[in-house]
């Protein structure tokens, strides 16, 4: 960028363009012309410029739609209007779709250089402005993600680089780790949190013969119980993010369609004809390992390589175990204002002791689940060893039930009664746990070893509630 600023000339006078290069050029601005509105467009499209001078009159599309079009592409550009028919109406008509200011032909050079140097310092008190607010969203995001280990900082450092990017991003990391809390600050850290929604879609959450209709929408008719239009999330989401979360879920076939929408950047509803062009940046995020899907074919190849540009690993919460005391501190001081309750958030010896070497499997959501329950149980305003599960206080126990052999309903003393449906979901409860530690948390894959659809271990994992 010029020292001054970067100006775009958008006139079809060639006298006006040279006067105007001229002028500018000898303040030290660097100059750029185009002869036309579709010209001036296209420049605009490819570099930064702090003020366009635009001509009202042009052939092709004219000033005033072209106005329209370079606020479209960037909604806070500069845009001096120039006019030799300086009326009212035309004035009222550009000041209105968003010009910066108007100006008649001929004009004095001091008083165009006033007007541009007033527009370059609109535009830079914008910026700053712009920055000032991701600034403050990456603080805010930051007190959720907490933590201040090494693993942690370059997480940090690594979300900062990315944010600005247009590129999709891969999160990987086991289940409970944030992901989608590191979706949510990459995306308000970036210049899309002006232009468009953060839209989350949990693939497992969603039928697979429902997946691509919500995801590219449909037609009124395009397939039985379709009684209306739908707007897939992929529209919802124009100009800003998409978050898609067990990303490994997703069929072959609506695998096939995310790779289109990443290379061609668009979609075709179901039952349309007509694609749809969007500018959507893809977030997605995995707890199982890709790339040995890849060599299953579980997972497309040529679709992991385009969503593994750039790979955030999250470590799991026992390879960072200097961050379990101020992500418990937060928890703390979160469901107090929840709740109502003054709980210190400074535990004692042998609480943080038992806090601190308890292994996590659910990772930071299990951390958040047992502060929340130690918030609201506890009796006086500190956290005791009471406040805290069983298992965490004495992880020996579980270790122990873990490795006895299974029962079977041999083993199940019958002899005083006992509920059938609490012992057939017991049973159950531990069929699907074994599967998906034996997948690695891999839904599809554990369905198919159990014999059921994606559908119905998913409503089981939710009713039973079953971390993975």
């Amino acid at each position: 960028m010029a020292k001054k600023g970067n100006i775009l000339v958008v006139d079809d006078e060639e006298i006006m363009r040279e006067v105007l290069e001229s002028i500018l050029s000898q303040e030290g601005y660097r100059v750029d012309l185009a002869k036309t509105g579709e010209e001036g467009l296209m420049r605009f499209s490819e570099r930064t410029y702090d003020v366009v001078l635009l001509d009202v009159s042009m052939p092709g599309i004219g000033g005033l739609r072209t106005l329209e079009e370079l606020l479209k592409i960037d909604r806070e550009a500069v845009v001096l209007m120039i006019t030799a028919y300086a009326t009212f109406d035309t004035a009222i008509a550009a000041w209105q779709l968003g010009a910066f200011n108007c100006i008649r032909k001929p004009f004095e050079n001091e008083q165009i250089l006033k007007i541009v140097s007033v527009g370059i310092a609109r535009r830079r008190g914008d910026e700053e402005r712009r920055l000032l607010r991701r600034t403050l969203r990456i603080s805010g995001d930051r007190e959720r993600i907490v933590g201040n280990s090494v693993p942690m900082r370059e997480v940090y450092d690594l979300i900062e680089q990315v944010a600005p990017a247009r590129t999709t991003v891969l999160i990987t990391g086991e289940s409970g780790t944030g992901k989608e809390v590191v979706a949510r600050t990459i995306h308000f850290s970036s210049p899309r949190a002006e232009s468009g929604q953060f839209v989350a879609v949990n693939c497992s959450n969603i039928p697979s013969e429902l997946l691509e209709s919500e995801l590219f929408g449909h037609t009124k008719g395009a397939f039985t119980g379709a009684v209306a239009a739908k707007k897939g999330l992929f529209e919802v989401a124009d100009g800003g993010s998409i978050f898609l979360d067990e990303i490994s879920t997703i069929p072959p076939e609506t695998q096939a369609r995310l790779l289109r929408v990443i290379q061609e950047r668009e979609f075709t509803p179901l039952g349309d004809t007509q694609p749809r062009r969007v500018d959507v940046r893809i977030i997605a995020a995995t707890n199982t390992d890709l790339q040995r899907a890849v060599k299953s074919g579980d997972f497309r190849e040529d679709l992991f390589y385009r969503l593994n540009v750039i790979n955030i690993h999250l470590p799991p919460l026992r390879n960072r175990r200097e961050d379990i005391r101020p992500l418990a501190q937060h928890f703390v001081k979160k469901y107090n204002a929840e709740n109502g309750r003054n709980i210190s958030v400074q535990f004692a010896p042998e609480v943080l002791s038992a806090l601190e070497n308890y292994h996590w499997p659910g990772n930071v959501r299990e951390l958040e689940s047992a502060i929340e329950r130690a918030v609201i149980v506890a009796r006086t305003d500190d956290i005791t060893l009471e406040c805290l599960r069983e298992e965490i206080v004495n992880p020996e126990l579980k270790s122990a039930a873990r490795s006895g052999p299974d029962q079977t309903a041999a083993d199940v003393d019958i002899s005083r009664g006992i509920s059938f449906y609490d012992e057939v979901s017991r049973f159950e409860i531990e069929l699907i746990r074994k599967a998906l530690e034996f997948t690695g948390g891999h839904q599809s894959r554990a369905a198919k070893l159990l014999g059921m659809n994606n559908t119905t271990l998913n409503s089981k994992i939710k009713v039973y509630n079953i971390k993975i």
